[in-house]
């Protein structure tokens, strides 16, 4: 596994970049698959004396990709932290294809399937055909409410385009205007 490593606002010595390496480098025995992670180690002034030190993993495998963020009162701290998040993550991830294997193998009378590090590809298992007609957008947020959904597809009649209203989080609606490129 390839390790970058960089540091805002905090130079990482030797000693530091040492014991990243070793606790990082450690990820591989949960997951062999890892390609690279980049960390970035920054020192903050914050308020909490806890937390001025911040540490971010990406991990990259090939297929799937992982972040962890972890903070704490000195570097040492933030980086067992995030690496137990790591950790923790690629257990979980190594967990579900095992699973995914199991069913499968389950399903093809006692096959057996080799589990990879990336994950089978999901496949199209419905597909929903439906007229649509010209409306305004507030017609198709009427629609979209009498439905109950959280997004709706419809032509809308100002611009002439198929767009997609949908629900945000904090209540409001978006829209999306698809752009050929």
């Amino acid at each position: 596994m390839e390790l970058q490593m960089t540091g805002t606002n905090i130079e990482l010595t030797s000693p530091v970049r040492h014991y990243i390496e070793r606790k990082l480098g450690k990820l591989s025995r949960h997951f062999p698959n890892l390609i690279e992670a980049r960390v970035e180690v920054a020192e903050e002034k914050t308020k909490s004396p806890l937390q001025h030190y911040l540490v971010r993993v990406t991990v990259n495998s090939g297929g799937a990709g992982f972040h962890g963020e972890a903070r704490g009162e000195d570097l040492f701290t933030a980086v067992d932290r995030v690496s137990a998040t790591m950790v923790r993550q690629l257990e979980n991830y190594k967990g579900k294809l095992y699973q995914r294997g199991r069913v499968n193998s389950a399903a093809e009378n006692e096959t057996s399937v080799e589990i990879t590090g990336a994950a089978p590809a999901p496949e199209v298992v419905k597909v929903k055909r439906f007229n649509i007609k010209p409306m305004s957008l507030i017609e198709a947020a009427d629609q979209m409410e009498l439905l109950g959904h959280n997004f709706y597809l419809f032509y809308n009649a100002d611009t002439e385009e198929v767009n997609l209203l949908y629900r945000r989080n904090d209540g409001n609606y978006g829209l999306i205007e698809p752009e050929l490129g």
